[in-house]
């Protein structure tokens, strides 16, 4: 069993010679297809003419998502944020790449400028029957696309505009420690350690933390500033009329069950406040404070190694089929799976996959509750991946609503099997953390979307916003999930500093959508342990199909305006159940 990255998978060393030889492959291919179909119209008029260019656009398709040179540079700078070779490297092959994508700008633009009557006929076209979804979406997204020159224009600034900003952030936090107990502590660490310390020690952890983010929060306001802004330019150009827009349709879902999504969550803010009533009266405190948000309400004094997480993991997974276990045995042995923090190191966790690559998982790993479920979690995600490489190039993906199903379905077949193991008092915490990841994952996702959307707004209305102002806004929303029970510090509002996803524009409802649709599917496998075939058909699907269409094969409706509301009231039953544990132990 390896615990760290083998990136040998990808190249022996920074100097390898083949990655210039397969930068040059790309190079050479984007420019031959340009060549072949630029100046050519006939297959945007015949069946087969087209079929024939969709093939070798989808092979050419694969080798672009699944380029070695960028992604083994991503992942050398994730280990470690000072690799300054790496940095430099990443960014000179973005630019090529992103100047030989550009040579195929065209394509899918002559294909979504093609008549709605042609459309339509190609769309019932048996000869089109593969690329059907993909063409689907080509028409869709076509309304908001602009002129070649100008799609060349905003894909060249992406790098300046948007992703040197972003490496800048996480390259100025990942060298910062935290002194704590006497030791510098790297922030990965620190900000893993703190739900799992004492009150008093909690809290001052997490002081020093916000202390820290405050002090670097200069260049995180100018960050912030420029990515809005650069999102409200996009924005304008393509037409959309709410920065949400984008984001929606590019996770494959439709606009009305994501509002749905979002307003049924605010509407039913009191649940999460509820629960954090409770979680004052477990922690036998009078009032929480920001640093008790994510807080165990007790210790499960069992330490985790990460041999025995995947012990639990394999009997888990075992426990489902034997393909799930596979995926994790052959990960586990192959170096593709990156476990302890380190200075340097990037914090958090993550699952990669590219075609016709190894799909490889990032975890920060301190032996807690938490790095379980955090290690069943990725690998979710890391099964989703490898099951959709069955499909077709075209289709062996998934949209990020998607992914979070898979992630958080195998989260909770972990958390069961560790539920099982626990003292009657362990199970009234373990149940009080699950309960809390729910709330954050769903209720603070869609507080983060409704603060994100009001920075937008305040952003395109004065032309920008300052650190003291974006603080203040974090903590009025931060505020609005959990309750008048929480005490907020104008410190706390900093922790903007560090969230990674309020870079990614309105991210953050994937993880509520995720969480909601994956209890269904976990209510349904638990009722019925066959309904796993339905679960791997899913697994199977990758980007085959819309999301609706997906669930909808899985007897799952999300269209329904009352599907979410459902949802909600299953997390209010647990918060029921922990109330009346609590009441047996008083």
């Amino acid at each position: 069993m390896k615990t760290n990255w083998d990136l040998s998978l990808f190249y022996k060393s920074h100097h390898d010679l083949k990655i210039e030889k397969d930068l040059k492959s790309i190079e050479k291919m984007c420019l031959s297809f340009a060549r072949s179909y630029q100046n050519k119209t006939d297959y945007l008029k015949t069946e087969k003419v087209l079929a024939k260019a969709l093939l070798r656009y989808e092979k050419l398709s694969a080798v672009l998502s699944g380029a070695k040179p960028i992604i083994y540079f991503h992942y050398v700078t994730a280990l470690n944020s000072s690799d300054h070779f790496a940095e430099a490297a990443l960014n000179r092959m973005s630019l090529r790449l992103t100047d030989s994508t550009n040579k195929l700008l065209f394509f899918d633009l002559k294909i979504g400028k093609i008549d709605k009557k042609t459309q339509t006929k190609f769309l019932k076209s048996k000869i089109l029957l593969p690329y059907r979804y993909f063409l689907k979406r080509i028409f869709e997204i076509s309304k908001y696309n602009l002129t070649e020159p100008e799609e060349k224009i905003l894909n060249l600034k992406n790098l300046p505009a948007r992703q040197l900003w972003s490496q800048g952030a996480d390259k100025l936090l990942n060298t910062k420690t935290v002194r704590f107990q006497g030791k510098e502590i790297p922030m990965a660490e620190a900000m893993s350690m703190v739900s799992s310390l004492p009150t008093k020690s909690r809290r001052h952890l997490h002081s020093e933390i916000v202390r820290t983010f405050k002090s670097i929060s200069h260049f995180a306001e100018s960050e912030i500033n420029a990515l809005y802004i650069d999102k409200k330019i996009n924005d304008s150009l393509r037409g959309f009329k709410e920065p949400y827009e984008g984001t929606i349709l590019g996770y494959e879902n439709d606009l009305p069950t994501v509002l749905n999504l979002v307003e049924s969550v605010t509407k039913n803010f009191k649940i999460s406040q509820r629960f954090y009533k409770l979680k004052a009266k477990l922690l036998k405190v009078p009032y929480l404070t920001y640093a008790d948000r994510a807080a165990s309400v007790g210790s499960i004094k069992t330490k985790f190694t990460f041999e025995d997480c995947v012990v639990l993991l394999r009997k888990a997974f075992g426990k489902l089929g034997d393909q799930y276990l596979e995926v994790l045995d052959r990960m586990l042995s192959n170096g593709q799976i990156d476990v302890y923090p380190k200075k340097g190191k990037d914090s958090g966790a993550f699952c990669s996959s590219s075609i016709n690559n190894p799909t490889m998982v990032f975890l920060n790993h301190i032996s807690n509750f938490n790095s379980v479920k955090t290690f069943g979690h990725e690998m979710g995600h890391a099964i989703h991946a490898e099951f959709s490489k069955k499909q077709r190039p075209f289709y062996d993906n998934h949209t990020i609503s998607v992914a979070e199903v898979a992630s958080i379905l195998f989260e909770n077949f972990v958390f069961e099997e560790i539920f099982e193991k626990l003292s009657p008092k362990e199970k009234i915490i373990a149940l009080h953390n699950r309960i809390n990841d729910e709330i954050n994952t769903v209720f603070r996702q869609i507080a983060c979307f409704n603060w994100e959307l009001e920075m937008h707004k305040e952003i395109r209305a004065k032309g920008s916003i300052t650190k003291e102002e974006i603080a203040k806004l974090h903590n009025k929303h931060m505020e609005s999930y959990i309750g008048k029970i929480i005490k907020m510090k104008e410190e706390d509002g900093y922790f903007f500093v560090t969230w990674s996803h309020i870079r990614r524009h309105f991210y953050v409802y994937s993880y509520a959508y995720g969480n909601l649709i994956s209890s269904a599917i976990y209510a349904r496998v638990r009722a019925n342990p066959n309904y796993m075939k339905e679960v791997e058909k899913f697994l199977s699907a990758g980007g085959s199909k819309s999301p609706s269409d997906i669930f909808l094969d899985m007897g799952i409706d999300t269209t329904k305006p009352e599907f979410f509301t459902e949802g909600l009231k299953n997390i209010e039953k647990d918060i029921k159940k922990l109330e009346q544990l609590t009441k047996k132990f008083k």
